[in-house]
């Protein structure tokens, strides 16, 4: 078996692609306020096939059907210990590393916060527009807090819808490509205000002690009231004691956010985790004009919450700050020597608050989890219910659809024997189908998705098709 052949599970990382402007998928020039009749626009079947509702609301389940599996009996080191400083894409993982989740349902984690993306489009003021675009991108890395199991890789072809009209919009993705692995997605707002895409595909490298996930590609967000494009990437992620220990993640790197139209930029510096863990989780950034004039501060951290105010108010406070006692440091964790004297990656002692300056104004709050959250992988309550299979489904979903894969589901029940087999059956009904592709010299094609480039960028890019929403799945591969 040649490398081109072998299908290899694990990813993690995030970011972008690129749309048509179109709502109605018969006519993209449709005008007013999309309706939101789930048997019509959003597609998911009659009246009579709709899940439970309370008070008009769809219900959503509040806890997954097992508990995590541990994986204290499994040693990753085995695997890793000669993949330092090499790319992780062609690595295969133990399923006990997993979470149950397809990596295209991890993509779709952006959504959680997307009131924010409303906000934005209500604002008069270009200003205020930014703020909650960053307040966006910042909130859309907070489900990665102490997720430390790897989601699954999607199959060739793979896809996953998820329609909220209670958050008012709905998202597609399917993964286009597997060497690289490349993940598209597209997403719009039910009343016509926004569209949200991008193609990601990150890289991914073992050193040693931590797994760095570097993000590729770029997400891009339109707000169509205001004709308004903005840009940004991903964060870097990474995931400490891999090997041995307490895992923990920290996000670090420059992220920068551009209104295409305003020429307005965003920098938010997403602080390493520096010597302690003083600056574990931390932003800071700010939002300049297109002549690099500051107009507006922020700070905060990506796991907590997202403050600003104004760059006078800001500087004045730092000043007085540099000339007061210095911060306290928090302590190295006692744990933090091995038995053989190997030096472990110390979980840092993370201050439990964000320190408000006066006169400062809330920009975003992250969701209070679960009770029950660290035995279900450390989910969201947006994240449980991202797999969940309702009744009636399977004949609106296709055929495609992550929630539709049987190893998932079988590890999400806590058949870790069943979902392994299945792991390895899907594996090899991919190897198979792409040697039948050799063989008849045969290229694959995407389903919703094709090749082209960015129009606010320029750059490479995968951008959305249409038509996924009038439920033609009849041309969709049979991978499961």
């Amino acid at each position: 078996m040649n490398g081109e052949e072998e299908f290899f599970d694990a990813v993690t990382g995030f970011d972008s692609e690129n749309s048509s402007g179109e709502f109605s998928e018969a006519d993209p020039r449709v005008a007013g306020v999309m309706c939101v009749d789930t048997g019509r626009s959003n597609g998911i079947g009659k009246v009579g096939e709709r899940p439970p509702r309370e008070n008009g609301i769809q219900k959503h389940r509040t806890a997954l059907p097992a508990p995590m599996f541990t994986r204290s009996d499994f040693s990753v080191w085995s695997i890793l210990k000669k993949c330092i400083g090499l790319e992780l894409s062609k690595i295969t993982m133990p399923i006990a590393f997993n979470e149950p989740l397809s990596f295209l349902q991890r993509i779709t984690e952006y959504m959680e916060h997307v009131y924010l993306i409303h906000r934005a489009s209500c604002q008069p003021q270009a200003l205020e527009r930014m703020q909650c675009v960053a307040a966006f991108a910042v909130s859309a890395v907070a489900s990665q807090w102490e997720r430390t199991g790897k989601p699954f890789n999607p199959l060739l072809g793979e896809t996953y819808e998820l329609i909220r009209e209670d958050l008012g919009f709905r998202f597609i993705s399917e993964q286009v490509s597997h060497h690289p692995p490349i993940s598209a997605f597209y997403s719009e707002g039910l009343n016509q205000d926004f569209l949200f895409h991008g193609s990601i595909y990150p890289k991914l490298k073992f050193w040693g002690k931590s797994v760095e996930a570097e993000p590729r590609g770029t997400i891009t967000l339109e707000l169509l009231k205001h004709n308004e494009a903005y840009t940004w990437t991903n964060p870097t992620c990474c995931v400490h004691n891999v090997i041995i220990g307490k895992l923990w993640i920290e996000q670090y790197g420059t992220v920068e956010i551009l209104n295409h139209r305003t020429g307005d930029k965003c920098v938010l510096h997403f602080k390493p985790c520096g010597l302690f863990g003083k600056e574990l989780h931390k932003v800071e950034g700010h939002i300049q004009d297109k002549n690099k004039k500051k107009l507006f501060m922020i700070y905060g951290k990506w796991t907590e919450c997202l403050w600003g105010i104004d760059p006078a108010a800001y500087e004045s406070y730092k000043k007085r700050e540099r000339r007061g006692d210095p911060l306290s440091k928090a302590q190295p964790d006692d744990s933090s020597q091995k038995a053989d004297g190997d030096v472990l990656d110390a979980v840092p002692e993370a201050q439990e608050t964000v320190h408000v300056i006066p006169g400062s104004k809330l920009l975003w709050r992250v969701n209070t989890r679960p009770p029950n959250s660290a035995q279900m992988y450390n989910f969201t309550s947006f994240t449980v219910s991202l797999n969940e299979l309702q009744s009636g489904m399977e004949k609106t979903l296709a055929p495609t659809d992550c929630r539709l894969r049987p190893d998932i589901r079988g590890m999400e029940n806590g058949d870790m024997d069943l979902a392994s087999q299945e792991k390895e059956r899907l594996e090899e009904k991919q190897r198979e189908a792409r040697r039948e592709r050799a063989t008849q010299e045969a290229e694959w094609q995407t389903r919703w998705f094709h090749q082209g480039s960015n129009p606010h960028t320029g750059t490479p890019d995968w951008l959305y098709t249409g038509g996924y929403f009038e439920r033609n799945f009849s041309r969709c591969p049979d991978i499961y």
